[in-house]
């Protein structure tokens, strides 16, 4: 699943055929809030581009939490806001035609990753969510999304986080059975804050947790009942990292690399690929 000259495309309209690549879709050393620079004369140029690019994330998760983060500032959209957009093409520049790749060898089981930013936003201080789900080795579902209320603590950020996954995982079983194919194990979801994996293991509720107690319920419920199955992984293997902070290259290639996602190259689809 690819948008390969729609990418070209775009490229093309924002005269970035011929630009140097960048390794990342987002300065990891770049800080950007609502007070960034001089604001922009006209912010039409802006505003298209982010449209643009948020279509392009339904084949393009690497680019998810950048995409994300230029979208909060189409209200107020200054010149490093639009150069940092810009940045994001120079991205797809040296990889046009990545893809989303569905292997035909499947044993249909779930795998979820989530992960939390907390205090992300410098503006209003919400944390980042993201999850990733795969059906064996395949992508099939992600997501970066701002939560709504100020978070306290990065354990509570982070089971807010599960909470959003835990219901697309939800969601994700029902889909399957009207598809008549029912998960035959739990699905198996990684966080890598352990406070978080003891509030969903406690079944008694603390002062400290009430004001989270739906979360709570949400995921010790579905815990309960055989659906989800939590498991720690180590911050190194959280492969969300991608969709809720900014990364070095590094650690960017190393998310990208296990997202599964696949660069042919023009030649290739020409012989045939599948």
């Amino acid at each position: 699943m690819y948008q390969h000259k729609y990418t070209l495309d775009l490229l093309d309209e924002f005269g970035l055929m011929n630009a140097k690549p960048a390794s990342t879709p987002i300065d990891y050393t770049s800080h950007l809030s609502k007070s960034s620079r001089t604001s922009l004369d006209d912010v039409a140029p802006y505003r298209r581009l982010i449209g643009r690019l948020i279509y392009l994330t339904n084949t393009r998760p690497d680019i998810c939490f950048a995409v994300g983060k230029l979208s909060q500032f189409l209200d107020c959209a200054t010149t490093k806001h639009f150069q940092a957009a810009l940045h994001v093409l120079r991205y797809l520049k040296g990889a046009p035609a990545k893809r989303v790749l569905f292997s035909t060898s499947n044993n249909l089981t779930l795998t979820a990753f989530s992960d939390s930013d907390w205090g992300a936003c410098p503006d209003t201080r919400l944390s980042l969510s993201g999850f990733c789900f795969f059906l064996e080795k395949s992508l099939i579902s992600w997501r970066s999304k701002k939560q709504h209320t100020v978070a306290r603590s990065s354990a509570e950020a982070e089971y807010r986080a599960m909470a959003l996954a835990t219901c697309e995982g939800v969601w994700l079983s029902y889909l399957l059975k009207d598809f008549r194919i029912p998960l035959s194990r739990p699905i198996v979801m990684y966080c890598d804050n352990q406070s978080a994996l003891h509030i969903a293991a406690n079944p008694v509720f603390h002062e400290r947790t009430k004001h989270i107690e739906i979360d709570c319920h949400t995921i010790r419920d579905r815990v309960q009942e055989g659906l989800i199955k939590l498991l720690p992984v180590s911050s190194t293997n959280q492969v969300a990292d991608i969709l809720t902070k900014s990364l070095s290259p590094k650690s960017f290639f190393s998310c990208n690399a296990k997202l599964g996602l696949i660069n042919f190259h023009v030649p290739q689809l020409e012989g045939g690929c599948n």
